[in-house]
């Protein structure tokens, strides 16, 4: 932990710097081999490739502002989309919305919530930005109120 009560998350930034590496090696290496066009070919690449990541971004929170923290449209259908290793911005086009934060520092995980109108929900923890654990809960009685609806008895 630093001053401001933050994690500090070496492996981040090290991505971050080896990003940065790359990118002045790409630049370098085109400006070696094709001069002033190969720098100027590079390096509208390299911002053309930032900006898509910047718009998506843009795109995805704009579309979780306008909705309820912590909502979903099926609990159920967020379940069987998720799987192991999705970043969070991926999970957050899934559903739409800001999950519910369920934080747990011991571990070095971040924990989000994601609910149904049925009361159903979804758990999901974060390890560096990615999924690596969830769980879809139910509430009681749930299972055999909609298999009398539908006709299909409960065992």
């Amino acid at each position: 932990m630093n001053r401001s009560g933050l994690r500090d998350n070496a492996p981040m930034k090290a991505q971050a710097v080896l990003r940065w590496a790359g990118a002045a090696a790409l630049l370098l290496l085109s400006y070696r081999a094709w001069g002033w066009g190969g720098l100027a070919l590079a390096g509208g690449g390299l911002t053309f490739w930032g900006l898509l990541h910047f718009t998506r971004l843009l795109r995805v929170l704009r579309q979780a502002a306008d909705q309820p923290v912590g909502h979903v449209a099926s609990a159920v259908m967020l379940n069987a989309k998720l799987q192991p290793g999705v970043s969070l911005l991926h999970v957050l086009a899934l559903t739409r919305a800001l999950g519910e934060r369920r934080s747990l520092p011991a571990a070095g995980l971040d924990g989000f919530r994601w609910t149904d109108a049925s009361g159903s929900f979804v758990d999901c923890e974060f390890h560096r930005g990615r999924l690596c654990k969830w769980a879809l809960t139910r509430p009681v009685g749930e299972s055999a109120e909609t298999g009398a609806k539908s006709g299909v008895q409960a065992p």
